[in-house]
């Protein structure tokens, strides 16, 4: 019989990219599985932690072994930011004096997923507005955490270093994917095919580590 294991998130595209990855014989499920769970509260202070945070608390209150990730775009001309708060960067409250052009405020629920994305890019973009491009380093950082009901049983890391670009390029992919660039490939995240962002990004390395520990589990 296959293990049912979670996928600590709705987010269509980080589904995706983990079940295609992983490539395990189990039954996956996602959060959208099960809508009556209360929301987990991540008010970590770091990719880890908020990775930590949901996999133990989703896997007790489903009984299930569950992945959850914590990732986001750490930009260094932001000192970090968004950082931990990059899903939900326009919905936090800005620190940065520069930024005018989109104010916080509550994200309705069901609201559509791409918009929330265009919005957190234009804040980025608007708070980079006039950074030169060699001060433009950024990364993005992905956290991964398995859990079952009683202990953390694998925990992983993935990081991929690049610069934000001035504009969005490309359509693919979700997130912050049109305004990274990648030096090494002369292309955005957000121009590349499933296959060629799975073999560079940062949640690819962290599910590569991932899968060989895994399958011992298994």
């Amino acid at each position: 019989m296959k293990r049912d294991i979670l996928i600590a998130t709705t987010n269509p595209g980080k589904i995706a990219e983990i079940k295609a990855m992983l490539q395990a014989d189990v039954n996956w499920l996602s959060l959208s599985d099960f809508p009556a769970l209360a929301e987990i509260k991540e008010d970590g202070k770091t990719f880890a932690e908020n990775a930590r945070q949901k996999a133990t608390g989703y896997a007790k209150d489903t009984g299930l072994w569950t992945i959850a990730d914590d990732s986001g775009l750490v930009v260094d001309a932001l000192g970090g930011e968004p950082g931990v708060k990059s899903a939900r960067f326009t919905v936090a409250r800005p620190s940065w004096p520069c930024f005018h052009g989109l104010e916080a405020r509550a994200t309705p629920k069901g609201t559509n997923r791409t918009l929330i994305d265009h919005q957190n890019i234009a804040k980025v973009l608007k708070l980079l507005m006039g950074v030169p491009k060699e001060k433009r380093t950024a990364r993005f950082v992905c956290h991964l955490c398995l859990a079952s009901p009683d202990k953390i049983l694998i925990e992983t890391e993935g990081t991929i270093e690049g610069l934000i670009t001035e504009r969005e390029i490309g359509q693919n992919g979700f997130g912050y994917d049109p305004i990274f660039f990648v030096p090494s490939l002369n292309k955005t995240v957000g121009q590349l095919t499933v296959e060629e962002k799975n073999d560079i990004s940062h949640r690819g390395h962290a599910i590569r580590k991932l899968k060989p520990l895994l399958e011992q589990l298994l």
